[in-house]
């Protein structure tokens, strides 16, 4: 009895459910499905906040710090002081405005379109980074002076001896590294882990 039992897959224990195969949960529009959904929200609401952040500072400093003197948070080793970057990230480039400003937003749909294939929440958060990170940047070509697709982004962290940045920055690189860290641990974006 036990024999067919297992060979037809009904519980040996009354009232015990069938086994879960686990591969069964990483198929996407199954079981995963909701799953997946979640991971998406994560990657969205990491980016939110990631963008929800930096505009706020970069509204605070061109209000308050703008056209005035630094202010110092821990000596002459880090202070604010607002400035506005033509260049990309940390002032590189400032010939190229406006082929960082199609750069960021081809970044912006890469990860919009590869959202629908994530299964994994450290992955969602690495995105979520750079997402919130590069619309944060975005916003400053299309809205700030001199114009739109050329507009200088609000800078205004700057330690010492080091290119001042902003808080998309900060996302854009910390999601980078994360990256890093994942496809060094071999772990995919749909969820997957492979060893090379």
């Amino acid at each position: 009895m036990a024999e067919a039992e297992s060979i037809i897959g009904t519980p040996d224990v009354e009232g015990a459910e069938p086994e879960q195969d686990p591969q069964a949960e990483s198929v996407p529009g199954g079981e995963q499905a909701p799953k997946g959904r979640r991971r998406i929200v994560a990657l969205f609401a990491v980016a939110a906040v990631a963008y929800a952040l930096d505009l706020i500072s970069k509204m605070i400093v061109v209000a308050k710090l703008e056209h005035h003197e630094p202010i110092e948070i821990i000596g002459d080793w880090l202070r604010f002081e607002a400035i506005r970057n033509a260049g990309a990230a940390f002032g590189i480039g400032e010939a190229f405005t406006v082929i960082f400003t199609f750069i960021a937003a081809a970044v912006v749909v890469v990860i919009a379109r590869l959202a629908r294939k994530l299964y994994s929440l450290p992955w969602a958060i690495a995105l979520g980074l750079l997402l919130g990170g590069a619309f944060g940047n975005l916003t400053d070509r299309i809205f700030r002076a001199p114009g739109v697709f050329e507009g200088h982004v609000v800078d205004f962290i700057a330690p010492k001896n080091f290119a001042v940045f902003n808080l998309a920055d900060s996302a854009i690189v910390c999601g980078g590294i994360l990256i890093v860290i994942l496809s060094f641990r071999g772990l995919d974006p749909d969820g997957t882990v492979h060893k090379d």
